[in-house]
């Protein structure tokens, strides 16, 4: 037990001097303050070719830039994880750029994990939202130990959220990592074979037909949701 509390201890300490050091590097060194509003801004833009040209100026280290991308989405849920994915598929081929998203975005979500876990909930509602997270919960209790596998093949629900509330419960890390693998193939393989075929015109259309998929996926939900409830008032 105590060998336990002192491992919590240490990984409380280290993921805090990161994060102050993370801080301290975008306040007091104007380069990676410069770096971080440009990568806001390409995200805000929408358009995964600003985030492909972004990637590809690094020439050599275009991959590990990628990588890095994914998990700082990760950690600062709210950005698209679906720009560097198309953008990864458009660049490296859709197959390669697959392998490449698939190995990051589990990377990320095994970091939003660690830090759920070991700095607690004030934290994650912090680098979340408090209402995100409580909805998460509430799917957490109603599907049990198949909560990530569902909610990674739901393209509206926040594979980060989903990765920091995960780290609020007690299911163990492999439950997590192999569900989260597994969840995530799906939609990392169709975003990535669409994105490598996106040109002008098709980017347009293919936006369009993901939000048409995401919004029946959610009345699909909805429907459920509402059944569930009539039931109950039934029951009662």
């Amino acid at each position: 037990m105590e060998q336990k509390k002192k491992k919590n201890l240490i990984g409380k300490i280290i993921v805090v001097v990161c994060i102050l050091a993370a801080v301290a590097a975008y306040f007091f060194i104007p380069s990676v303050n410069s770096l971080m509003k440009r990568i806001t801004k390409m995200f805000a833009s929408g358009d995964f070719t600003v985030v492909k040209d972004f990637v590809a100026s690094y020439g050599g280290y275009a991959a590990a830039v990628s990588f890095a991308l994914m998990i700082l989405q990760s950690i600062a849920a709210p950005l698209p994880a679906f720009l560097i994915t198309f953008a990864n598929a458009n660049l490296f081929g859709w197959w390669q750029g697959a392998i490449l998203s698939w190995t990051s975005a589990m990377a990320g979500a095994v970091v939003c994990f660690y830090i759920a876990r070991i700095l607690g909930r004030d934290v994650v509602e912090k680098l979340t939202s408090k209402a995100g997270l409580k909805q998460i919960d509430e799917f957490f209790e109603k599907h049990g130990r198949l909560s990530i596998l569902i909610a990674r093949l739901l393209p509206f629900i926040s594979f980060d959220i989903v990765s920091y509330a995960a780290g609020l419960t007690s299911m163990s890390f492999g439950s997590f990592f192999i569900a989260t693998g597994i969840g995530q193939l799906p939609a990392t393989i169709v975003y990535s074979y669409v994105g490598g075929m996106l040109t002008g015109g098709a980017k347009l259309f293919v936006t369009g037909l993901l939000i048409l998929f995401a919004l029946s996926a959610l009345i699909v939900l909805l429907r459920q949701l509402y059944m569930e409830k009539q039931k109950k008032k039934n029951e009662d």
